[in-house]
């Protein structure tokens, strides 16, 4: 998204019509050369190269007033605020993306949004499936806008999948990580649903496919979805938590500890799989001891700090 709207509004050039001049004085007066003729645009053409021009700072302007409704949201201190402004967020959001259907940031915001507000701050299933429904789609429509193929073939074998994903490139990871995260959380809401899990390695490979070109991306949060499929099974179920571990370790490095989640998550679904008490303890104590206020990340600390006591106070060990 542009984080601002450049370019002049005003017309770009001027019309100079020059009639001929006749001689009314005598030959011998001097009159001074004409200046060179410059055609005059239709104005046809006026209006949609001014048309477009508009259009295209409109979008722009969507695009930041959606960028800006979820970092309000995401900066938000109290998580009951959000809970109550919430509907409002998602209504205008919705009216936006209903006027741009075509507009693949906005789509990307919406699809983000409502997987952030299903992920921690509602409790009822049922609108928990319909959020990541609804976030799930608006991600579809953006990778549809982007990369037709691998949009097609969701529903393919995973090797045809895996053939169109490696088509991919940098500038396209934006549009794959909506898509990827987005899936995740409708997997998530649907544990029950095995044509959903039947999913997961679709969504593993986005992730992986993520992490081979920018390993960082979104401040290691594209780790930590890694690490949370990863930490499902323990070792004599065939499980491999020490890949989940890893991807714990590097997700909580590139947000340099910032993300406090990521701890969180690491107490719940690797040190809890390995019964590692003092590793669970730990991380959950730094949580509590470190600050919530960090950029994008301060609504999901505040959540991460709430879970963190529950986690140390429910008697799993």
């Amino acid at each position: 998204m542009a984080d601002s709207i450049s370019g002049p509004h005003s017309t770009t050039g001027s019309t100079i019509l020059n009639r001929s001049i006749k001689s009314t004085a005598k030959a011998s007066v001097r009159y001074p050369t004409p200046a060179p003729q410059i055609a005059a645009l239709p104005y046809w053409i006026i209006s949609i190269l001014l048309l477009m021009v508009l259009s295209g700072c409109a979008s722009m302007a969507t695009q930041r007033l959606a960028s800006n409704l979820a970092s309000a949201m995401l900066n938000q201190d109290d998580p009951d605020t959000v809970r109550a402004g919430a509907p409002a967020y998602l209504l205008l959001l919705d009216g936006m993306i209903r006027d741009n259907p075509d507009d693949q940031g906005l789509l990307v915001a919406g699809s983000r949004l409502y997987a952030a507000l299903a992920s921690g701050l509602i409790r009822d299933p049922d609108r928990i499936k319909r959020m990541t429904n609804r976030s799930r789609d608006y991600a579809s429509q953006a990778l549809c806008l982007r990369h037709i193929t691998l949009c097609e073939k969701e529903r393919v074998p995973f090797e045809k999948f895996k053939s169109s994903l490696n088509e991919t490139g940098l500038d396209e990871l934006n549009v794959l990580y909506a898509y990827a995260t987005s899936w995740a959380s409708w997997i998530a809401a649907r544990t029950d649903d095995w044509g959903a899990l039947a999913d997961l390695p679709k969504v593993e490979l986005l992730l992986e496919r993520i992490i081979s070109k920018t390993p960082g991306y979104d401040q290691g949060r594209a780790q930590l979805y890694l690490a949370v499929m990863r930490s499902q099974l323990p070792p004599a179920l065939g499980g491999k938590p020490e890949t989940g571990r890893y991807h714990f370790e590097q997700a909580i490095a590139y947000s340099e500890g910032r993300d406090l989640i990521a701890k969180v998550e690491f107490a719940r679904r690797y040190a809890r799989l390995v019964f590692d008490q003092s590793l669970h303890d730990r991380l959950l104590k730094e949580v509590l001891d470190a600050p919530a206020e960090a950029p994008d990340l301060t609504l999901s600390n505040i959540l991460a700090k709430q879970q963190a006591v529950e986690l140390l106070g429910d008697g799993y060990f």
